[in-house]
């Protein structure tokens, strides 16, 4: 059974990162990444998706993020389903991020 994807506010994910609590993982095109992306996410897009081949969150937990909140979740699904225990991402995505007044690295 597959845990409840659990939505992130946009000041929920930049103070975890801030604490660096959190692995904070795109699933974005690499165009849309090298466009417009959240500071210390890392890219792995959703065509691609392999999660096993996710990167270690090395005591950290790991949140999805794209750009409005679609794809994310689609990822966590697809994680759960291979039996890997992914279920935060950022509700609304880059855009959310974007209307919160938070930085967007260019």
């Amino acid at each position: 059974m597959s845990t409840p994807i659990r939505n992130m506010t946009p000041e929920e994910v930049s103070a975890a990162l801030a604490a660096d609590e959190i692995l904070l993982v795109d699933v974005r095109e690499p165009h849309e990444f090298a466009d417009a992306r959240i500071e210390g996410a890392v890219n792995y897009p959703l065509s691609t998706l392999d999660p096993s081949a996710l990167p270690s969150a090395e005591g950290k937990y790991m949140v999805l993020s794209c750009a409005g909140g679609v794809r994310s979740v689609t990822a966590a699904l697809q994680c759960q389903a291979a039996g890997i225990d992914i279920h935060d991402h950022l509700a609304g995505g880059l855009r959310a991020w974007a209307m919160a007044g938070l930085p967007v690295a260019r």
